[in-house]
């Protein structure tokens, strides 16, 4: 992996893990383009954590604050880490189960991931009229709802960054329209998406170490030596940057623009795919 192709990498990664486009997705056209389709696991661990990092970053005092409430006993913030880690179960079943599997149907294969790409922006545009027609009138705070109806609606997004996992099918576009549909108010709702993601972005980054060690291939190998400090470093300002302004985008129920920029990536790459 030359540094040209680490930069590029992980500028898609960083953006497209907070922007609902599909971060998979991309790399896989990315890579295809790139003529990279041979995973680099060593490349995958350091923008996976880069990732995580600017998630941390921009929601640090909202992670401290679950972090320090939980620990004194404080009842929402301990409600609230608990709604996280059910968030994460079905991704965590159907990751375990059947990841490699899906990945290996669609790594080569822009037209399949062209395909996925319209799934997200036919959720997106179909999200995004919903709630321009049914704006909430008088949105009561998440946290004054019943436990048992936020129980519901964390199993439904949770359900939905499950089905994410196909390569084009946006991660936080699904967690972000079901949390639109199932009532989280607009302002939790990208939020929510955001901080849940911690959990799958960890698990993955773990999982590929495990991989690592399990091939024992060298961290450096088949890239330049500063690759990887160049993808992860792009991968963390770029997805600084998406993940601000994705949730100001979200407050305004503005999804339609990533609906049709959806439409057209998938269009090109099912005719050139």
């Amino acid at each position: 992996m030359t540094l040209f192709e680490a930069l590029v990498l992980g500028l898609v990664q960083g953006l497209t893990e907070f922007l609902p486009v599909s971060s998979s997705g991309h790399l896989e056209i990315g890579k295809w383009l790139l003529g990279a389709e041979e995973a680099d696991l060593g490349f995958s661990i350091w923008v996976h954590a880069a990732t995580a990092l600017s998630t941390l970053t921009v929601f640090r005092y909202e992670v401290l604050r679950l972090l320090r409430g939980s620990w004194d006993g404080e009842t929402e913030p301990r409600r609230m880490v608990g709604l996280l880690l059910l968030s994460a179960v079905p991704a965590g079943i159907v990751g375990l189960g059947f990841k490699d599997v899906l990945e290996a149907e669609f790594m080569g294969r822009p037209d399949r991931v062209g395909a996925a790409l319209f799934v997200t922006a036919a959720l997106l545009a179909v999200t995004d009229l919903h709630v321009r027609r049914n704006p909430p009138a008088n949105a009561e705070p998440w946290s004054g709802l019943p436990m048992r109806r936020r129980l519901r609606q964390v199993l439904a997004i949770g359900l939905a960054q499950a089905v994410a996992i196909l390569p084009g099918v946006s991660r936080s576009g699904s967690t972000i329209a079901a949390s639109l549909w199932v009532g989280v108010p607009r302002a939790e709702a990208a939020r929510f998406s955001f901080l849940m993601a911690l959990i799958p972005i960890g698990g993955a980054t773990l999982l590929e170490v495990k991989d690592l060690l399990e091939v024992s291939e060298p961290l450096t190998s088949a890239s330049h030596p500063g690759a990887y400090a160049v993808g992860a470093l792009a991968a963390y300002l770029s997805g600084l940057l998406a993940c601000t302004w994705m949730v100001r985008l979200v407050s305004r129920a503005r999804l339609i623009g990533f609906a049709v920029y959806c439409a057209i990536l998938g269009t090109v790459a099912l005719v050139w795919g």
